[in-house]
């Protein structure tokens, strides 16, 4: 459960913007979303490669 502590006379939009930046941050959505349909542990290794892969080309790139 997340708990958005509000000070004294706090404006609550930006208590909201507190609570939607920790909602996002546990990754509830983005989990849901993941149980929604079955993926084979091939093609999820195989795209975690992929994503490694890339990200490693962005950071030679960098350098």
């Amino acid at each position: 459960m997340i708990i958005v502590p509000i000070k004294e006379g706090e404006n609550i939009e930006r208590a909201l913007k507190k609570f939607k930046r920790k909602f996002e941050k546990t990754g509830t959505v983005r989990e849901l979303r993941a149980r929604k349909t079955f993926v084979k542990k091939s093609v999820k290794r195989r795209e975690e490669i992929k994503k490694a892969i890339y990200v490693q080309h962005l950071q030679l790139n960098e350098e």
